[in-house]
């Protein structure tokens, strides 16, 4: 093979403003070195330029990786997006932190194939995405607001009782009404808070309308437990199910499983992962919260984890008091996501799985 023809490998480097490239042969020289715009079109061009042998492209995942990976995928670029923290684990023997050397070890991962290559979501997938973090900021505000309005009136010695929703501010102005001062001080805030709760259901009326147009969807919410939050959050953290061979490794890749530590006669399970998507996991906890306390009919999935202990299990001393438990809802097997059938048959073809591990 002609030096003109050999393989090359190139590393990306990405931050907001610019992006660092190396360019190397098979032999791991540098072929070519040099900074671009961090957009797809200035990084393809220095690209086509300067590495028309490229036969791997690796960038780390990040805020730009998305955008960048589409960007590049489109104008048939071999590009690869890598796990960060995987990454991180071979720059570090790299004793000068800096974004040139970064992008020279990216590449040189490239070269040896030692990384592990993460999927990308699509831009759709990434919209439906925004959706319920842009609502989860907003619920997280609705809080926050009527928590500061309870401490404030706690001072005062006026407590507004719990589990107050669309009633909240009515109760509050009753309580202030007779407190011009106090009155003065909260009044904004409850007009920021039913502000902030009519935006909110536009954005519910939005999750409801993607959830109800989807037939998965659909079927996924006939879970006791499950509404249109949950069920989208779940397939837009799933998207691929092909991804997974078992159903069982879903809940390995939302973090719900216990990690496991084994060196020697030691070996121990210890608390869940907490790996992964963090509102997704989240999201599954309410909903198996729900579906084990509050149903007002018992039905398959209640029973599915009323089992003997295995011995593994009787083997464990006694947990501690403080400890708690997490009832990890892991859903939706590749079977079932691909073949769209329904889902009544929950103790042969079962949706969900219902586990109690440590955490």
């Amino acid at each position: 093979m002609s030096p003109t023809n050999m393989h090359q490998y190139v590393g990306l480097d990405v931050s907001l403003k610019e992006t660092s490239i190396r360019v190397i042969d098979e032999a791991g020289k540098i072929v070519w070195r040099g900074r671009r715009d961090s957009t797809p079109e200035a990084i393809a061009e220095a690209i086509e330029k300067h590495a028309r042998h490229a036969v791997r492209i690796g960038l780390e995942s990040g805020q730009l990786s998305t955008w960048l990976y589409h960007g590049l995928k489109e104008r048939g670029l071999p590009v690869i997006c890598i796990d960060a923290r995987h990454a991180r684990a071979a720059l570090s023997l790299k004793v000068n932190k800096t974004d040139d050397n970064d992008a020279e070890g990216i590449a040189q991962i490239m070269r040896v194939g030692w990384y592990r290559e993460v999927t990308v979501k699509g831009l759709d997938c990434q919209a439906v995405r925004a959706l319920l973090v842009a609502r989860a900021q907003l619920v997280s505000q609705i809080t926050t607001l009527k928590n500061c309005v309870r401490g404030i009136l706690k001072t005062f010695g006026l407590i507004v009782r719990k589990r107050l929703r669309s009633q909240f501010s009515q109760h509050v102005r009753e309580a202030i009404r007779a407190n011009p001062v106090l009155a003065a001080i909260v009044e904004p805030m409850l007009r920021v808070l039913e502000t902030t709760r009519d935006q909110l259901r536009i954005y519910d009326r939005a999750v409801i309308r993607r959830a109800r147009g989807h037939e998965t969807a659909r079927q996924l919410m006939s879970v006791p437990g499950v509404g249109a939050v949950v069920v989208l959050a779940y397939m837009t953290g799933v998207e691929d199910p092909v991804r997974f061979r078992r159903s069982s490794s879903v809940a390995a890749y939302f973090g719900m499983t216990p990690a496991r530590y084994q060196s020697g006669e030691v070996d121990r399970a210890g608390r869940v992962s907490k790996c992964g998507d963090s509102m997704v996991r989240g999201l599954l906890f309410e909903a198996a919260k729900v579906l084990l306390s509050r149903l007002a009919r018992p039905c398959a999935l209640q029973r599915g984890d009323e089992r003997s202990p295995s011995a593994l299990e009787a083997r464990r001393p006694p947990w501690p008091s403080r400890a708690s438990s997490l009832f990890s809802c892991i859903g939706c097997g590749p079977a079932t996501l691909r073949s769209g059938g329904p889902l009544e048959r929950w103790p042969h073809d079962m949706v969900f799985q219902l586990k109690l591990v440590r955490c």
